[in-house]
């Protein structure tokens, strides 16, 4: 893998278990490890006492098994050599008249460290420290590093043991640890760790599927970690209890892959974990400090480099397992009602907030007919609705210039007469062209005077109305074109609140479609689906032959959902700009080449840093999704900054 992009190809792998069967498990574990070195995978985490099995019970006692199972264990050991792959297993181990349930880290025919578990379940069906004995620490036996000898050499050996990679490091906590009230997980990441892997062997019951893959994302939010995790499959004895071979790895409270439960024969997942974003969102957490009176052992993990797999994007390579959402700001489908409901009463609830503190008579809104407006102008009715205001304390403003489209035009009057607010008609033909007059500009010179005297002249209105009516100009600007700088300094970049200014393109499109289908029926949502079928365009250039809009703004600045895409990993992890490229290569590769995803990045990063003295005196508006502009807020950035 390339690492310098950050991601870290790993594996949960659930094998056959021929319980007691130590020989014939050993095969199945090599097997796995054979498949996942030819697909470049750099950890591979088998279950809990997979070399044995798990519901060995009192055979654990006996001498042979134990021994069968270090030479087992040694034989897979030896099978890593040479292989560039980093192998956790699990197996019981004899150690100072005592049994421990441990983690075993392999790599290049050696063992590396060894964890044993520290919580053990002693009841219901669990039984474990009938057999094993807790895992110690070095804090807990006041030892600084305690080790156990194997084959003839020592290995380090507790419950305080990081290893780290020449890119990475990594903890390990065993079944039950994840279940305890302060899971291991939780100190190992803060002294550290950024992927947790669990090896374990956790029984099958009706609703615990959910609860444990609940409980599994929810602590690697908690920490920003990945989380890895493999359990015992169906081979394990149903004495009493069934196993399914559970399999997920999330990180930071995503689902990036989960396996099929309930296989009767070998299984594998394989996805990536970006440790770059991890990284980010610990730098942005200052609680996110380890205690440095216990610090933890580092143990160095130097698997051998797979020239073969230098690139996680390069040609001749397994491409990335994990997927990556052309539209990051965008719910899944499962989630929608929730996230638009929620995007919704965070931006009436601020304008409400304002609308009240200002005792505002009024609202006031430019209605071009377009995405943004019309989104605006929903938000705006929910507020007077929620406030118990008649809708006519809406006003909303129609200025129809020389590239206002006769859809969008209708479009407009149709939304507000059947939303029932207040409804102004103000054409700015005259006014631009006298003013243009004024300052000497030809009217047939279609250029950036000719355009922005149309932006300044339709603001200078509404707050002229506002005055007027003792209102509040509510601004329709959308993220996106905050961060590209696609609005007109002092034009429609300025406004009393900018309502939509926490929430990108694709999300302003996506909330009137939602919007569309479940809060309105009838003209509305004709209305509406019409808008959200409309080119996107400021209509600031006259119209074609037939009245249609020519000037549209994705044909100038570049595909929205290209831009969204890279501002949202650009300012919510700050990627650099290859790695953007290369996950938008992946993201869209239906849909765009490489040559076009690299162009609209320039420009991306180009007006990005251009723009930013027009983000530095923005309105107040609210943050909804995981980005802000505001300067008072997430990005504070000086306005003549180089492009980077």
């Amino acid at each position: 893998m390339k690492t310098e992009l950050g991601f870290v190809r790993v594996a949960a792998a659930v094998p056959v278990v021929h319980l007691a069967d130590c020989k014939e498990n050993a095969k199945e574990i090599k097997q796995l490890i054979r498949q996942a070195v030819e697909e470049g995978v750099e950890v591979l985490c088998f279950p809990e006492l997979c070399v044995t099995g798990y519901t060995c019970a009192d055979l654990f006692f006996t001498q042979e098994l134990q021994q069968q199972a270090m030479l087992a264990l040694e034989d897979i050991c030896a099978f890593t050599r040479g292989k560039s792959i980093i192998v956790l297993a699990g197996a019981p181990m004899r150690w100072d008249n005592n049994l421990y349930n441990c983690a075993f880290v392999m790599t290049d025919g050696d063992v590396v460290g060894v964890v044993p578990k520290r919580n053990l379940p002693n009841t219901g069906e669990f039984y474990e420290k009938r057999w094993f004995t807790p895992g110690p620490s070095a804090t807990r036996q006041g030892r600084s590093a305690m080790s156990v000898e194997l084959w003839g050499g020592e290995v380090p050996f507790g419950t305080d043991l990081l290893f780290t990679t020449r890119n990475y490091c990594f903890g390990i906590e065993i079944c039950e640890d994840l279940w305890s009230p302060m899971p291991p997980s939780t100190q190992l990441a803060i002294q550290g760790a950024e992927i947790i892997f669990n090896l374990s062997s956790s029984n099958c019951l009706v609703g615990k599927h959910d609860f444990r893959r609940q409980m599994l994302t929810q602590q690697s939010a908690r920490v920003h970690c990945g989380y890895v995790y493999a359990s015992s499959g169906v081979g394990e004895s149903t004495n009493d209890l069934v196993y399914s071979g559970s399999s997920y790895i999330a990180e930071n409270g995503e689902m990036l892959d989960e396996g099929e439960r309930f296989l009767r024969r070998s299984g594998m997942i394989i996805s990536e974990i970006d440790v770059e974003r991890l990284r980010t969102d610990r730098q942005r957490n200052t609680n996110f400090t380890a205690d440095q009176t216990a610090p933890y052992r580092k143990v160095t993990v130097a698997p051998l480099e797979n020239a073969a797999d230098d690139s996680a994007f390069g040609e001749g390579t397994e491409p990335l397992h994990r997927h990556f959402a052309q539209h990051p700001f965008l719910p899944r489908p499962d989630r929608a009602d929730s996230y638009c409901s929620d995007v919704l009463q965070i931006q009436s609830a601020g304008l409400a907030r304002r609308w009240e503190h200002t005792h505002a008579d009024t609202l006031v809104l430019g209605i071009s007919g377009g995405l943004d407006s019309t989104w605006a102008l929903l938000v705006a009715v929910t507020t007077a609705d929620l406030l118990g205001y008649d809708r006519t304390r809406v006003v909303g403003v129609t200025m129809p210039g020389f590239g206002t489209s006769d859809r969008t035009y209708q479009n407009a009057l149709d939304l507000m007469e059947q939303l029932g607010i207040t409804r102004r008609e103000i054409s700015i033909r005259e006014s631009v062209t006298q003013h243009l007059a004024d300052i000497g500009h030809d009217l047939d010179t279609h250029d950036i005077t000719y355009e922005n005297a149309q932006a300044r002249m339709r603001t200078l209105i509404l707050m002229d109305v506002a005055n007027q009516l003792n209102g509040l100009v509510v601004g329709t600007g959308d993220l996106s074109e905050l961060a590209l700088g696609w609005a007109t300094y002092n034009g429609d970049h300025m406004s009393m609140y900018g309502v939509n200014a926490g929430i990108p393109k694709t999300l302003v499109r996506y909330m009137v479609e939602w919007a569309a289908q479940n809060l309105f029926d009838g003209p509305v949502r004709t209305v509406l689906h019409d808008v959200v079928a409309t080119p996107v365009s400021p209509e600031l250039l006259p119209t074609d032959e037939k009245g249609d809009i020519a000037q549209k703004t994705e044909d100038k600045v570049g595909p929205y959902e290209l831009h969204d895409f890279f501002a949202f990993y650009y300012l919510r992890y700050g990627f650099s700009r290859e790695k953007i490229a290369r996950m938008a290569m992946y993201a869209f590769e239906d849909r765009y080449d490489e040559q076009t995803i690299r162009h609209w990045l320039t420009v991306f990063f180009r007006r990005f840093y251009q723009q930013q003295f027009k983000r530095s005196c923005l309105p107040d508006g609210p943050k909804v999704v995981a980005i802000s502009l505001s300067p008072r807020g997430d990005l504070r950035m000086p306005s003549d900054t180089s492009c980077i």
